[in-house]
């Protein structure tokens, strides 16, 4: 009788195990997430549909816009020849010749102690080789229209290291850094930031507290104005300030660095930029080139945007992408504006993988814009598409691996997906994207795309967004 009872008890109990241990679908883990916020999602195995929610829903993507212009890029700019930066002197005033700096946008020249390659001390050095005294410094970044931010980007992002300007002329990554060290308490810290800025110092070192520092500068102005507090005795404070005009700057500093060298600068430091609406034309001046430096790879490019999102270079590539634009259709004028015409350009990549043009709508190349529109179902379609070409492999490597490296290497880590999950971050006010493949407990390859708009103001969506794509890995 009492065997009859435990096995009646078992019986009964088998459902509710069953019921308790049954894991839970990414719907319902999406539903943990802060209120209000709205989640699309599309799981892809060989073209099996794994997991859809509102898979053909647009969403603002934030950063994952760069496995659109990336790809892009490495469809259309791999076999395209591509030039460097150039330094060198163009006829003056009388016998005295003036400098001549230009660059593609592609390449970002460095001033690092320890620079190998694209540096522009070398350039320098060889100028200095030649002439004793100069007249203006010219810097030139026509190549590109002088749109140096896309549209819809939020403008508190100009002057920070995310929103630097764009320009053909590329320095440093157009970022220039800045250092603030404690002094005694009641004095203002010190300071350390290139003298292209003027400083209006107004911070505190105070004896207790947090260290709570800004900086605020006009959009086009060369004054800082520091303000706020750092405690006594902590760790320098470090930022980056982006330029509003990289040209400029790179004219700037180029007159520095001749001086240094013994070179006399007569002139001053001018800049050639091209109008929005207006055409390429023939350089108006005769240069000689002294020094050239070369191209980066295009697969390094790509590596260094996906891997750490890099805005900048992003910006770079939509715009190169211009070179390789296609001719006007019959009847209509041609596009002339460098992000115009990279933007048209790109759209013939996705019409050609056959992408759903609801699927898509792009302002920009980084992902900075809030204009910018993407469905995960289009996403998964695009990645599928680059495994696919003779490049996907340099593609996909670029991206972050999960608990290893770029955006992702805090991401995953001590999971079943880490080392198992390829893909690009997106963050942007209110806004978590993350698009790329991950291998499942199977083995099996998928490709996905999760994207979270409307989070509300001071929560996040990454928890679980993470714990809905591991569960995806475990049940597949």
């Amino acid at each position: 009788m009492r065997l009859m009872i435990l096995a009646a008890a078992l019986s009964l109990s088998v459902p509710a195990l069953a019921q308790t241990a049954a894991p839970a679908s990414p719907a319902a883990i999406l539903a943990t997430a802060p209120a209000g916020t709205r989640f699309g999602l599309f799981v892809d195995d060989q073209g099996r549909e794994v997991a859809a929610i509102r898979a053909d829903d647009r969403f603002i993507p934030a950063s994952n816009t760069k496995l659109f212009t990336t790809a892009a890029a490495m469809a259309l700019l791999s076999q395209q020849p591509a030039k460097g930066a150039v330094i060198g002197l163009v006829p003056g005033k009388g016998s005295v010749p003036s400098v001549l700096i230009s660059g593609q946008g592609t390449l970002s020249l460095s001033t690092a102690p320890e620079c190998l390659t694209g540096c522009l001390a070398p350039l320098v050095d060889q100028l200095a080789a030649k002439v004793r005294s100069v007249g203006d410094v010219i810097a030139d970044d026509s190549a590109f229209t002088d749109q140096r931010w896309s549209p819809g980007m939020s403008w508190n992002n100009i002057g920070t290291d995310s929103g630097t300007a764009t320009s053909a002329l590329v320095i440093d990554h157009n970022e220039l850094p800045i250092v603030v060290t404690p002094g005694p308490a009641g004095k203002p810290p010190v300071v350390t930031v290139s003298p292209y800025y003027s400083l209006v110092n107004q911070a505190l070192t105070v004896a207790e507290g947090e260290t709570r520092l800004g900086i605020d500068r006009a959009v086009g102005g060369r004054t800082l104005r520091l303000y706020g507090t750092i405690r006594v005795g902590a760790m320098p404070w470090r930022d980056l300030i982006g330029l509003d005009d990289p040209a400029h700057y790179a004219g700037w500093l180029v007159a520095q660095e001749l001086g240094k060298r013994g070179v006399k600068v007569r002139g001053r430091v001018k800049t050639v930029h091209r109008p929005v609406g207006v055409a390429p034309v023939a350089a108006p001046y005769n240069l000689t080139v002294t020094a050239e430096a070369p191209p980066a790879l295009l697969a390094d490019e790509v590596r260094l945007i996906n891997k750490v999102s890099q805005n900048l270079h992003s910006e770079l590539l939509i715009r190169r992408l211009a070179f390789a634009a296609p001719p006007p259709e019959a009847g209509k004028a041609p596009l002339v504006d460098s992000l115009d015409r990279g933007l048209a350009a790109a759209r013939t990549v996705y019409e050609s993988m056959g992408l759903p043009r609801a699927g898509y709508d792009f302002s920009d190349g980084s992902g900075m814009s809030t204009y910018n529109r993407m469905s995960p179902r289009a996403a998964v379609a695009l990645l599928r598409w680059t495994a696919g070409q003779p490049w996907g492999a340099e593609y996909r490597a670029s991206l972050p691996v999960g608990g290893v490296d770029g955006t992702l290497r805090r991401r995953f880590a001590g999971t079943p997906l880490a080392g198992k999950i390829f893909a690009k971050t997106g963050t942007l006010n209110a806004t978590n994207a993350l698009s790329g493949w991950l291998i499942a407990a199977s083995g099996r390859e998928l490709t996905f795309s999760i994207i979270a708009n409307d989070v509300p103001d001071g929560a996040s969506a990454l928890a679980a967004m993470d714990q809905a794509l591991l569960a995806i890995a475990a049940q597949n």
